[in-house]
């Protein structure tokens, strides 16, 4: 299959890898030099050459902020038979992007990163497959997903940010407010510096990325019930409640069971 990547980021030149070994792939980058260290396929930083390349498949792999930009830029140079498809950990606007293109698509969610995920082994990480999706895409992606042992779950759209609220936006949230009220630690603990280590790599990310999962309009239901079992705990410490510590304690566990 030809195959056309949009974006030779992390995960752009990660799928490029992956899949030019079985296709025939292209990446574009407006960027020239972020094709530097791609290989094995063709590189391009000109719409005008996707074209000339006439993909089946297209995968967006454009940050967030410039994921429906990206796919104006080059759907008028591929074939209308071309699946169109984006790789986008949040997915505001894409739905009615999609209806309105009238185009094939499926898209997904590998919810992994290069920050923390070891790409050599994704036995242990999911992705998210949307059920609107046409079915060739789908199949595709349930094909390529399944070769790396990733757990596979289909959402619909309205589900995918259901989920994204609880799996993201709850720990980005614990994370940055963790992070807000620290200060340099001369002999730090264990549990600190594991804590450390997890919000240095969050904000490493992109600020619209951390931004657009934030403003998810999920996460506000979320961040309600931190704020209530935060107040509840304060008031049990204020108190020094031994018992009501322990009951909370045993629910707290029987919750992540």
């Amino acid at each position: 299959m030809k195959i056309q990547i949009l974006g030779a980021g992390k995960m752009g030149s990660f799928f490029a890898d992956l899949l030019s070994f079985t296709h025939e792939v292209a990446i574009f980058d407006s960027n020239p030099e972020k094709l530097r260290f791609t290989y094995n396929c063709i590189r391009m930083s000109k719409p005008e050459e996707i074209g000339d390349f006439q993909p089946e498949l297209l995968i967006n792999a454009a940050t967030v902020k410039y994921t429906i930009e990206a796919f104006n830029q080059t759907l008028p140079f591929i074939p209308a038979s071309c699946i169109v498809s984006d790789i986008a950990s949040v997915k505001t606007g894409l739905k009615e992007f999609y209806e309105k293109s009238g185009r094939p698509f499926v898209s997904t969610h590998p919810m992994f990163g290069p920050t923390f995920a070891n790409l050599g082994n994704l036995s242990s990480e999911n992705a998210i497959i949307i059920s609107e999706s046409s079915h060739l895409g789908k199949v595709f992606f349930k094909d390529l997903y399944s070769s790396l042992k990733l757990n596979i779950f289909e959402y619909t759209f309205d589900e995918h940010d259901e989920t994204i609220a609880y799996s993201l936006s709850i720990p980005f949230s614990s994370t940055l407010v963790f992070a807000s009220v620290m200060k340099h630690q001369e002999a730090p603990g264990t549990t600190f510096k594991k804590h450390m280590d997890i919000a240095r790599g969050l904000l490493s990310e992109d600020d619209y990325l951390l931004t657009e999962i934030l403003f998810n309009p999920k996460t506000l239901g979320r961040l309600e019930q931190i704020r209530k079992e935060l107040a509840n705990l304060l008031k049990m410490i204020e108190a020094r409640d031994v018992e009501g510590m322990k009951v909370f304690l045993q629910e707290v566990r029987n919750k992540i069971k």
